[in-house]
């Protein structure tokens, strides 16, 4: 699989006019215009935002295949496998190609890690209102401008204000996105907690201890990112936080209904460690299990 370290080896191989900044590459592509990579399959190792809507073919990041039906922006890490077959847009879009040297001595070259949506899937994309997208649009405007203008000694930061501008707008809409879509929501939440329960009655608990975000999301066929920031959104919780619940309500009924000790309980729950399933008891229920359990035997 072709990887691309650079920008530059990017559009060179490609056939794309070669990038303004090497750390940094603008194309725009409009409709009927076929967008085509050469290589099917490949990596990058710069961040993309990319604003697409598709006609036809198939766009693949990680393991989930882009909904072509309905435009949206995305957002893209580095080193995440991406599978492209045919792709010919419907309607104006663009693609920022940013490596993150670029933001070197700004706050972002930080913060832009502590946006969870580039560890979305690429079916759990940003579906723009007009508005939103009309406001996108604004912003990739003025960073054109600025790309395409005689670079100077301000041009890095004018350019790296709008991209963070971006990046809080989008972040903004996904809000949007979380409660217009709450219907979805709620299936989630739902679909999340029989993925639980069936865990329990399958002795999950007893054979591989507790279930990890990253296994609830699979089974959910979902990043695990997206899910708990759904969940967060729905429910003030993280996926994480449901999965602690849980297993407290499972620990609280065999603590009642059995004579077992709590270091039993405790492995009968999957935990080779009891008194880190105590501490975690104790900061969901604010009692030991111990505690818990006497205060129904006085």
């Amino acid at each position: 699989m072709k990887h691309y370290k650079t920008i530059g080896e990017l559009y060179k191989s490609n056939g794309f006019p070669p990038p303004e900044n090497p750390l940094m590459g603008i194309l725009t592509f409009e409709e009927s215009e076929k967008c085509t990579f050469l290589e099917s399959e490949f990596t990058m190792a710069f961040y993309t935002i990319a604003l697409t809507k598709l006609k036809s073919g198939t766009l693949q990041y990680g393991r989930t295949k882009y909904d072509h039906e309905n435009g949206c922006l995305a957002f893209l890490k580095p080193h995440q496998k991406i599978t492209i077959n045919n792709i010919e847009t419907s309607e104006k879009g663009f693609l920022i190609h940013i490596h993150e040297d670029f933001f070197i001595d700004h706050n972002l070259y930080k913060e832009i890690k502590n946006y969870g949506y580039f560890d979305y899937e690429v079916t759990e994309a940003l579906h723009l209102s007009p508005k939103e997208e009309d406001i996108v649009w604004d912003l990739f405007n003025k960073i054109t401008s600025e790309y395409y203008n005689n670079q100077d000694e301000y041009s890095k930061d004018i350019v790296i204000t709008h991209i963070d501008s971006i990046l809080k707008y989008a972040q903004r809409f996904y809000k949007r996105q979380f409660l217009n879509r709450s219907v979805l929501s709620g299936t989630i939440i739902t679909k999340f907690t029989d993925v639980l329960k069936t865990y329990f009655e399958k002795g999950g608990f007893q054979k591989n201890g507790l279930p990890t975000v990253k296994y609830m999301a699979i089974q959910l066929a979902l990043s695990p990112k997206y899910l708990s920031d759904v969940l967060k959104q729905e429910t003030g919780k993280t996926a994480l936080d449901h999965i602690h619940i849980a297993l407290v309500m499972e620990a609280k009924n065999i603590l009642m209904s059995t004579d077992k000790t709590v270091a039993e309980t405790a492995y009968q729950l999957g935990f080779e460690n009891p008194p880190y399933f105590s501490r975690l008891f104790k900061k969901e229920v604010g009692q030991t299990p111990t505690e818990y359990r006497e205060q129904f035997l006085a």
